[in-house]
């Protein structure tokens, strides 16, 4: 009886490999992995293509050996199975009552990194051992272990060793050192904690393991390994994209809207094989950065900014830190801050929903207010100083008036501020409170963008986004983004805001305080909807124009209070960076609505003038400018055409 199964096992496995032979050839070097493009279809990461192939004999010797002791030391003397391996984790396995030791080879896991999805399913299974023969029978152990090399992920969004040697190194595979190449054949274990920008403690610690292995299997001598990382490796961390060491932010914001895309398996993106085509501009990302590195100087603060194209609503470019190789916190989409009077024109927008106008007044003094469940609240202007008489919004704008936002607030009921951010995009749960015209509740910066993008676009909301497409291997599009835009916004109303929010760097409007945006005035070379925010922790600065939308944070990530003498690094960063991006390009506003009409008064009185030292043009819906006494139209007829 043992006779017959043994020999009917040897028949079987024969029958195998043969149908294996007879099966058509697996296709190693166009096997997809994970390729991201930006938005001129340049690509900016990639696993496997003809373009980045690393023959073997191009990769430093020291790597294939630690590769191969590490990950399957029997590799070339089995036939894509280790039974042994296979036999001795079973046991394990059995013995403790859960998964203590895998025995896939070398050529199991590059079928399951190139053709397969990760679900543990005996059909999947069954899969990739058909796929290993297949490999097995149609290449030499050369070519298998060169085409793994190529196109394992090596973490940071690398896939294939020439770009991790790159990356981390700054060399050509060929050229790695002991060290480097034991820390490269460490990461594949584990690509997001093995990898040396990350985590660079555990990375040596893997290679040290690594290392150990190459003794065990006679690669190495001890006293060799006990001779390395004596001295911290250098890491370079950098692309070879400008050297731009930012950019892995925008790559890892790609990777997590990907997950959040449904029509995508997370299978898949695992797997690999797609085309990621993205909205990155990298000329503004690299002024982006350039600018960030200018002006954050030597100390311990954090920023983040995105830069959005309105009508589109893609994001062109984005930081979410000073440094992807010290930090790979990305403060864009993750961090929630508080943000300040940034939060005002999503109030000011519902006042002028509920009839308020550009010219009505509050009394700017200070004020406690007692609230429905019987507390009270008491705002503070920046600095404690009030007009202790009444403001226009427009004046409220432009100088940030706390009181006159909280009694708007308080006017039209908290919920109002709450509808109409959510009317706009914003997805951070807001509380109904008189505080929330300060920006006290949690916002991300891409939230928040999300929000500003629909007054730049005029009222209409569209969604926000890094990824234009996606494609399969074939080119089959399995996901578009939905460029539809929805109005959401009164139009008038939208052209009112975006005018008055103009003002932040309008000098007339100088009084008891000065327009929160005036330093950054004698930069700008065309006109830029602008608000800033702060509170103890946070700056901040969003603004836009048809053209373009620039949102900027700047503050510690422990929130701790952050230095007034910081408080102007977030605007230099923004008018720096959003007029190098604007230089050559035409300068656009908005379209006056034919129902809206402007008229000349005093910036700060809000009433009719003639000295034109102090004049402003103020925007009201039509019909409305006759609460201003002695009101004198501006291009009346050219709105009533």
């Amino acid at each position: 009886m043992g006779i017959f199964c043994f020999v009917s096992f040897i028949i079987i496995i024969i029958g195998l490999y043969t149908y294996a032979f007879l099966s058509p050839k697996l296709e190693l070097r166009t096997a997809g992995q994970f390729y991201l493009y930006d938005n001129n279809d340049e690509l900016l990461y990639q696993g496997s293509s003809t373009s980045k192939w690393v023959d073997l004999e191009d990769i430093n010797f020291n790597l294939i050996n630690a590769v191969v002791s590490v990950e399957d030391k029997n590799f070339y003397k089995h036939q894509g199975f280790d039974y042994l391996r296979i036999a001795k984790a079973m046991y394990l396995n059995i013995k403790n009552k859960k998964i203590m030791q895998g025995a896939s080879t070398i050529s199991q896991q590059y079928v399951k990194n190139m053709y397969l999805d990760f679900n543990s399913t005996w059909s999947r299974k069954i899969e990739e051992a058909f796929l290993t023969l297949e490999l097995e029978v149609h290449y030499s152990k050369d070519e298998i272990l060169e085409g793994y090399l190529n196109t394992i992920n090596y973490g940071q969004g690398n896939f294939g060793v020439a770009n991790a040697s790159r990356y981390y190194f700054n060399k050509e595979p060929i050229d790695l050192t002991l060290e480097e190449a034991l820390i490269l054949a460490g990461i594949p274990n584990s690509p997001e904690y093995y990898n040396p920008v990350a985590n660079y403690d555990l990375a040596i610690s893997r290679a040290k393991i690594v290392g150990a292995s190459m003794v065990k299997n006679g690669y190495l001598k001890q006293s060799e390994l006990d001779s390395l990382f004596q001295e911290d490796i250098p890491i370079y961390g950098k692309t070879n994209k400008e050297n731009l060491n930012m950019l892995m932010y925008y790559q890892s914001a790609v990777m997590q809207e990907l997950k959040s895309i449904k029509t995508i398996p997370n299978e898949l993106i695992q797997a690999g094989g797609i085309k990621v085509y993205t909205y990155l501009d990298l000329n503004a990302q690299k002024i982006l950065e350039e600018n960030i590195n200018k002006y954050m100087g030597d100390n311990e603060l954090q920023t983040a900014s995105v830069i959005i194209n309105p009508s589109t609503g893609g994001v062109m470019a984005l930081s979410g830190g000073r440094n992807y190789t010290e930090s790979q916190f990305n403060r864009a989409i993750s961090a929630k801050r508080q943000v300040g009077s940034a939060m005002k024109p999503f109030l000011y927008y519902g006042a002028l929903e509920e009839g308020m106008t550009s010219a009505s007044t509050f009394n700017s003094q200070y004020t406690t207010f007692t609230l429905s469940n019987g507390d009270f609240y008491a705002p503070k202007n920046y600095g404690s100083i009030y007009a202790n008489k009444p403001i226009t919004m427009a004046e409220a704008i432009a100088v940030s008036d706390n009181v006159y936002a909280v009694k708007t607030n308080m006017f039209l009921g908290p919920e109002k501020l709450v509808e109409t951010a959510k009317r706009v995009g914003i997805e951070a749960k807001l509380q109904p409170n008189a505080s929330l015209a300060l920006g006290t509740d949690l916002i991300s910066v891409l939230d928040l963008a999300r929000g500003y993008n629909t007054l730049a676009t005029g009222g209409y909301k569209i969604d926000v986004g890094l990824i234009k497409r996606i494609e399969d291997k074939d080119g089959n599009v399995l996901y578009e983004k939905d460029d539809y835009q929805d109005l959401v916004l009164n139009t008038n109303y939208t052209y009112i805001l975006n005018e008055m929010l103009t003002n932040t760097t309008n000098s007339k409007f100088r009084d008891y305080a000065n327009p929160t945006a005036l330093v950054i005035a004698s930069k700008l070379s065309r006109k830029y909807a602008i608000k800033t925010g702060t509170t103890d922790t946070d700056f901040w600065i969003a603004g836009y124009n048809p053209d373009i939308l620039m949102v900027t944070w700047v503050g510690y990530d422990d929130n701790r209070d952050t230095e007034t003498k910081y408080s102007t690094i977030s605007k230099q960063i923004w008018a720096d960076t959003v007029e190098a991006i604007e230089k050559d390009k035409e300068a656009k506003w908005y379209d006056a609505p034919n129902n809206v009409v402007g008229v000349i008064l005093n910036s700060v009185s809000g009433v009719p003038t003639n000295d034109s030292s102090k004049a402003t043009l103020f925007y009201f819906l039509k019909g409305t400018e006759n609460m201003i006494p002695n009101a004198e139209l501006v291009f009346k007829e050219e709105n009533e055409e």
